[in-house]
């Protein structure tokens, strides 16, 4: 590739990470409480600097105890749920696949709304979130993998299914048996998604087990590629698939069950991003995974400030991102379909 090319394959990418980096200033500006963006501006220079500024303690208060926290968790999730996006469409070799395809969503929510009904507290309720989503995919790999005689994508992807229906049947159950008062209305409140309660502490968490996640998938990128052909073809260029194929699985479950387990479900950002970073960048990984981190950050930063400032109450960002997800996934289907048929 020559240096010209190269340079202009970045230019995607690098208009992507200064969308990123409006937003966020955007995000830390407006609110009940408005400040100036250059305001803001000089509270984080002072903050990295670790110098001092003229600006008063509400300020600080509001940009890095209750914005900053939600503003890095808006862009931790986002790209968590895009990046493990990505990975599962390109295993499955389908851009339509989700993140939560083998139920990790499902066991996810069956575990948080296990700890709800048994009045547990928060830190309990994340805990039995991502203990669940991993359970769940585990669960679905070893019914999936012992299966004979089937192609092994798509026993997963049947054993996804039903197993979460399975799950889906069991948070019904709980739902019916929960307090309508208490338990039933911070159920559907943790359903929805939302970023309202994020802390520091959920991010001193979540982060390093996205990023354990994140790494090997970044170190394996090439093989993901291959991954995408048949399996015969994959095992002929010398990739163990069974054991990628795992291990790919299971990082991408990490990403997915971090997330969720300190927002709850918010859906449409792994299935619409990557289908709309591919016809971007084209099906590359290593050009793939970059811009789709950053475009998911970018996406629920956006949807999750418009949620808390679009009226006086808070809409839940998961239900906003379906609303914008929808019609945008509707039109990259037709042209999809469209740039097909020509």
């Amino acid at each position: 590739m020559s240096r010209t090319s190269a340079a202009c394959s970045q230019v995607p990418t690098l208009a992507a990470l200064g969308l990123l980096l409006l937003l966020a200033l955007l995000s830390l500006s407006v609110g009940r409480f408005g400040l100036a963006p250059a305001d803001v501006l000089r509270a984080l220079w002072a903050g990295m600097a670790g110098a001092p500024n003229a600006l008063p303690p509400g300020h600080e208060a509001v940009i890095w105890q209750i914005r900053g926290p939600r503003v890095l968790a808006a862009m931790l999730v986002g790209a968590a749920l895009a990046g493990a996006g990505a990975v599962y469409q390109n295993l499955f070799r389908n851009p339509l696949v989700s993140p939560d395809i083998l139920g990790v969503s499902s066991g996810a929510a069956l575990g948080a709304v296990l700890a709800i009904f048994l009045s547990l507290p928060v830190l309990a309720i994340q805990g039995f979130a991502f203990g669940g989503g991993l359970l769940a995919v585990a669960l679905v790999y070893l019914i999936g993998s012992a299966v004979r005689g089937h192609d092994p994508i798509l026993a997963l992807i049947l054993t996804g299914v039903v197993v979460g229906t399975l799950l889906g049947s069991g948070i019904a159950m709980l739902k019916y048996l929960a307090d309508p008062y208490n338990q039933l209305p911070a159920i559907t409140f943790w359903l929805l998604g939302s970023l309202a309660a994020i802390a520091p502490a959920d991010l001193a968490v979540a982060a390093p087990l996205v990023v354990v996640g994140l790494v090997p998938v970044v170190l394996l990128r090439w093989r993901l590629n291959v991954l995408s052909l048949a399996d015969d073809e994959a095992r002929a260029l010398g990739v163990n698939v069974p054991l990628l194929r795992a291990v790919v699985i299971a990082c991408a479950t990490l990403m997915t069950a971090a997330a969720v387990a300190i927002a709850g479900i918010i859906g449409w950002i792994g299935l619409l991003i990557p289908h709309a970073v591919r016809l971007l960048v084209g099906p590359e990984f290593a050009r793939l995974l970059p811009l789709t981190l950053i475009l998911g950050a970018a996406f629920l930063l956006g949807v999750d400030t418009l949620a808390r400032t679009m009226a006086t109450i808070e809409v839940p960002p998961g239900v906003l991102a379906a609303l914008a997800g929808t019609p945008l996934f509707l039109w990259l289907l037709m042209r999809t379909q469209g740039a097909g048929r020509r």
